[in-house]
């Protein structure tokens, strides 16, 4: 083949992906909202055992992230801003960066990375080995079973991890601030919260939403349709983390022009 039949097969491959990615999204909200009202059969403990591996989990490794983050963004910016004797405006530089951008994308990269990858393995372990068809010969169905307690518990908790990485970012550039640039405490605790407005939270939340969905629906579409034994898992795997850092970065950019035209 030419290149520009290369190209026409990837782009329709990709088209057929991304159908079939919408369509396990739709039968995920379905069974999310009837799902426990058509089956008696649902393990009560799922979801927030799910809630505490994605959440609790990935604590340490999101906090660590973010408090070197907010610590690399004051020193960076008061290298710039102390030539015009503007050290203060660290404070709110630190607080709506992380806020509105680093917080929730680095968050959302390092659950991909983590959990993503585990929801892949897992589900495409349960795909080689079939036992995802043995779910199906009882009755149940796997989306239900499989896909909803892993939705529900990237939809929750990754706007909390996205919330705690923005305090602990904001302390990491107050740390910078009081000590190494001598600032008053409280004057910086001030000026962070002067600057930084509802609607950079709420910007930042919006998108850890966006993201928990992409991570959750990659990780059990990609884990779904794993095929190859032991090394379509590793494959699978992989996958599920490049395509979801691709759509992290991807739908950071598509919101944050969204909010920019919007909020003006």
């Amino acid at each position: 083949m030419n290149f520009v039949e290369r190209m026409g097969g990837g782009v329709i491959r990709a088209g057929q992906q991304a159908k079939s990615m919408l369509a396990l999204f739709f039968d995920t909200l379905y069974w999310l909202v009837v799902g426990p009202f058509k089956n008696k059969f649902v393990k009560s403990d799922s979801i927030f055992s799910q809630m505490v591996f994605a959440g609790v989990g990935s604590f340490i490794i999101a906090a660590f992230v973010s408090f070197f983050t907010g610590i690399v963004i004051a020193m960076q910016s008061a290298y710039q801003l102390s030539r015009f004797g503007a050290n203060i405006y660290v404070a709110p530089m630190v607080a709506v960066g992380l806020a509105r951008e680093l917080a929730p994308v680095l968050t959302a990269l390092v659950v991909a990375g983590r959990v993503g990858a585990a929801i892949a393995a897992e589900l495409g372990t349960m795909k080689v080995t079939e036992q995802i068809e043995a779910l199906e010969t009882m009755a149940l169905n796997p989306i239900r079973f499989l896909v909803v307690p892993r939705f529900l518990a990237l939809l929750i908790m990754l706007p909390c991890l996205t919330v705690m990485a923005d305090m602990i970012g904001i302390f990491g550039g107050f740390l910078v601030g009081v000590f190494n640039l001598h600032l008053d405490p409280y004057r910086y605790i001030t000026f962070s919260f002067k600057f930084m407005q509802w609607k950079d939270v709420y910007t930042g939340l919006v998108k850890s939403v966006v993201f928990g969905i992409t991570i959750s629906m990659v990780g059990c579409y990609t884990g779904l349709k794993t095929q190859g034994g032991a090394e379509g898992v590793g494959k699978s795997t992989t996958l599920s983390v490049v395509t979801s850092f691709i759509l992290i970065i991807l739908f950071d950019c598509l919101l944050t022009g969204l909010f920019y035209f919007t909020q003006k």
